[in-house]
């Protein structure tokens, strides 16, 4: 091979991975390869089939439409088939709105499902960004039907605004709030859908989207979380909030933000749950630079990470991640409010060192619940799915902090 003809070769290269991590097509890797569209076909109507993340919610036999009409891997053509669903059930809570109000809900729901599948795991494209903004009208929708109907509130915040969601219980003068923050790929509307079993034990919550996620006024970044400290003074300002009894829960890259809250809100926090964060291994530059080749996630890793921080190569986010160690922002030997962290023994994208990292830092005593056969989120395929792990060890054990008993 000539000179001339082996950098040609090296430059189509480099454009072809410039495209699947910048571009319009699905980056799904099984070992460092990218899965074909039939591998994520299978993939993810097997999780369909069990309700597993991220699908849960979704009908397998809806699923398996909106997959059978996929002929490639291009993004804006998952957004639209996704959508066809959405654009379906919303259609159809629309004409029972005046009628049957409670099925209209049902179906609203569904079409926000649909819509938010077809954004997931990122808006990177402008058919993915149009079905978030219609999993945003479906999803309020629904919550202009919910008692009490969902609050949305406008928190100004640097010359913009966080927008969040509220919920607090009805005919309590002052209750405990759970500020909750989701990571990657979920947004506040997802855990707002959760955390709404807190209203039956008397508490409220508050759901934001991470820094760098949702309607974020902001990118991830090292200081992001002045963001969820104006919205922890937003939470303070409210007359209906009992202030001793302030949680802050958070998922993931959530779990890192609310772990940083734990140290530098500790005075006004009164406990904080951490699911699977990131705290200082994951951070590393040989961690980042391996992103690409994670099996746990179904699909877009590295470009949802590239989404959330606004940058454009894993180089770019390779330095900002060395800056989000909470080891080298000197935040692990300081005082936390008292925390449970949960997490996966077998976790691929977190490594469970982080987790031991933290457990074994500082100052503060801290409580765990480790699922020796879990993955992220501690979550397994059996018998700890998402919603089992927040019913039977999440939800008690916010309970037992704000001092209400669980029923």
């Amino acid at each position: 091979m000539s000179t001339v003809t082996a950098r040609i070769a090296r430059i189509v290269i480099l454009l072809i991975i410039l495209a699947l991590v910048a571009g319009q097509t699905i980056a799904s890797t099984v070992g460092g390869q990218q899965r074909t569209l039939e591998e994520l076909k299978a993939e993810a109507q097997a999780r369909a089939d069990r309700n597993g993340y991220p699908l849960e919610g979704l009908r397998p036999d809806d699923v398996r439409e909106a997959l059978s009409r996929l002929k490639s891997l291009d993004r804006d053509e998952w957004a639209a088939s996704w959508s066809l669903l959405g654009d379906r059930y919303m259609t159809k809570a629309q004409g029972e709105l005046a009628s049957s109000p409670g099925q209209a809900d049902k179906d609203f729901v569904h079409a926000w499902l649909y819509y938010n599948f077809g954004r997931w795991p990122a808006p990177n494209s402008p058919g993915k960004q149009k079905a978030y903004e219609k999993s945003l009208e479906a999803y309020l929708a629904h919550g202009r039907l919910l008692d009490p109907p969902l609050q949305v509130v406008r928190i100004p915040f640097e010359g913009n605004e966080i927008t969040g969601y509220v919920q607090m219980p009805k005919d309590s003068k002052q209750a405990p709030i759970v500020i909750v923050i989701p990571g990657l790929d979920r947004r506040k509307e997802d855990l707002a859908e959760r955390f709404r079993a807190l209203l039956d034990h008397g508490v409220g919550y508050l759901a934001l989207d991470a820094p760098g996620a949702g309607q974020s006024p902001i990118k991830a970044a090292p200081g992001a979380e002045r963001m969820l400290s104006r919205a922890v003074d937003y939470v303070f300002e409210r007359p209906d909030v009992d202030k001793s009894h302030v949680v802050v829960y958070g998922a993931s890259y959530g779990g890192y933000w609310s772990t940083v809250l734990a140290v530098t809100e500790k005075n006004r926090l009164c406990a904080v749950v951490s699911q699977s964060p990131a705290v200082h291994e994951f951070f590393q530059r040989a961690e980042t630079m391996a992103i690409a080749a994670n099996r746990e996630y179904l699909f877009d890793y590295l470009p949802a990470h590239l989404f959330m921080f606004g940058v454009t190569t894993v180089d770019q986010l390779a330095d900002v991640h060395e800056k989000m160690s909470l080891k080298t922002q000197g935040l692990l030997e300081r005082p936390m409010a008292p925390m449970l962290v949960i997490g996966g023994a077998l976790d691929t994208q977190v490594p469970i060192s982080d987790t031991e990292l933290l457990l074994n830092s500082g100052q503060t005593p801290k409580e765990a619940w480790i699922n020796p056969q879990g993955g992220h989120m501690g979550r397994d395929a059996k018998g700890w799915p998402d919603s089992r792990i927040f019913e039977r060890i999440t939800l008690p054990w916010i309970l037992r902090a704000v001092a209400v008993k669980a029923e």
